[in-house]
């Protein structure tokens, strides 16, 4: 009986890092003949299916009227575009302006979306819940099944006294301005997690650890972060929680170079260019970054998202709106990012150095910890000189005692096999329950 088929529910946070990380486990879990089901955001609709989950949707909010949602992340594409001027300020101060606001909006989807949400549970039955996402949705938690939690943000996520704090993007060995940040912190978020805390009590659910919007689940917690970069031995995790040092989907289309990238000068390296496709929004910056680097010997893979329309690249490079970029990952010499967790750890996962400029969220604290690390190079995403970023990528390329080291930490970390272990676990926790039920 513990034996059958499992039907596992995951609800991802609607933007493509998370979501792209639940795609990676849940092919591997639907290989293992499972029945996977996508309870993501409704503007998924007709993109997970072909991969072979069931699509059981939700809307975080009213559709506006003659709305298009046949565009992935699209809820979360608009709010970035509406709010980028915030990503000029400092981590202290986007607090405030954008993290806050965030927050205020995933809130606001969760409580839109509750009573279809619990629908889903109730239809589906699922023998295990998955949720990566950074807030809580009661109808999760609450249900027969038992709860699994994916943390596919940097694991500051998870705080500690010992580590800086989330978001701030602060050094590890400099705690001076650690205090000041949380406390800013719980001053612009106190009121609005007391407001979503009785939210979550009122729905049945188990009162929320102090300034947390996401508990800690009782049978399995799982996240994705490198052995190599983790911070546990300044925070230790109890044993419900299991690091996947990557997490790589292999759902991605196969990449040939096009000619004019595979045919370059010998002094010339390729180099993948993607701000997310959140970040990519920003259409000002990408223009910058097109004109200094097209500058250089170098060729480049563009990611340029979804204003791609807007802004042309240099002659020394070649993109599109979306990429396969875990296909070409492989196959270029240094990423240039935001320092999303997603493209950090695929970019660790193949062993290559990296260009940081961060904009929001944790992405900060990404670009940190590779700069203090040594694994790449932290830049001020709008104040950099043409030198800094043109001295970044060559001096990055040019270290060969580092690009060996990655190389070994990148076959070190496949590996480990990161997407197989959260299949694992997630499998364990469902026949687990099964057979004490």
């Amino acid at each position: 009986m513990t034996d059958r088929p499992l039907t596992v529910l995951f609800l991802p946070e609607s933007a493509y890092g998370p979501t792209g990380n639940c795609i990676g486990i849940g092919d591997v879990l639907l290989q293992r003949g499972h029945r996977v089901v996508f309870a993501a955001e409704a503007s998924w609709k007709g993109k997970l299916e072909p991969l072979g989950f069931v699509e059981d949707l939700v809307d975080l909010a009213p559709a506006p009227e003659g709305d298009d949602d046949s565009d992935p992340g699209a809820f979360w594409k608009e709010f970035i575009r509406e709010t980028s001027p915030e990503f000029r300020k400092p981590t202290s101060q986007q607090l405030q302006t954008f993290v806050a606001p965030t927050y205020q909006a995933l809130i606001d989807g969760v409580k839109y979306c509750e009573p279809h949400l619990r629908e889903i549970v109730s239809r589906q039955r699922p023998d295990v819940i998955v949720e990566d996402n950074v807030v809580i949705f009661p109808a999760l938690t609450t249900s027969d099944a038992p709860f699994v939690r994916i943390v596919s943000c940097n694991p500051l996520e998870v705080k500690g006294e010992a580590v800086a704090p989330t978001f701030s993007g602060l050094p590890a060995e400099d705690g001076t301005e650690w205090k000041s940040f949380r406390a800013e912190y719980e001053r612009t978020h106190r009121d609005m997690w007391t407001d979503f805390n009785d939210f979550v009590v009122a729905c049945g659910a188990d009162p929320l650890p102090y300034l947390d919007f996401m508990p800690v689940s009782r049978h399995a917690n799982l996240y994705v972060f490198p052995e190599e970069a983790d911070y546990t031995d300044r925070r230790p995790l109890d044993d419900t929680w299991h690091r996947l040092d990557s997490s790589v989907r292999s759902t991605d289309e196969p990449f040939e170079l096009p000619a004019e990238l595979a045919d370059r000068p010998e002094d010339s390296s390729l180099v993948y260019l993607s701000l997310g496709s959140l970040g990519s929004a920003d259409v000002d910056l990408m223009k910058r970054l097109v004109d200094v680097l097209g500058s250089t010997r170098h060729r480049f893979i563009v990611s340029k998202g979804p204003q791609h329309s807007e802004y042309d690249l240099a002659q020394n490079m070649w993109g599109a709106e979306f990429l396969p970029q875990t296909s070409l990952m492989p196959l270029v010499d240094l990423v240039i990012t935001h320092g999303g967790n997603n493209t950090t750890t695929e970019a660790l996962h193949f062993g290559k150095p990296m260009v940081l400029l961060p904009l929001f969220w944790d992405q900060y604290d990404n670009a940190q910890r590779m700069h203090e690390l040594g694994f790449g190079r932290r830049l001020l995403t709008y104040e950099f000189t043409p030198d800094e970023l043109t001295g970044a990528v060559d001096g990055l390329l040019a270290d060969r005692q580092l690009r060996s080291q990655m190389d070994a930490m990148g076959a070190a970390i496949r590996g480990r096999r990161g997407k197989e272990r959260a299949a694992d676990v997630i499998e364990d926790v469902a026949r687990q329950h099964r057979a004490r039920s």
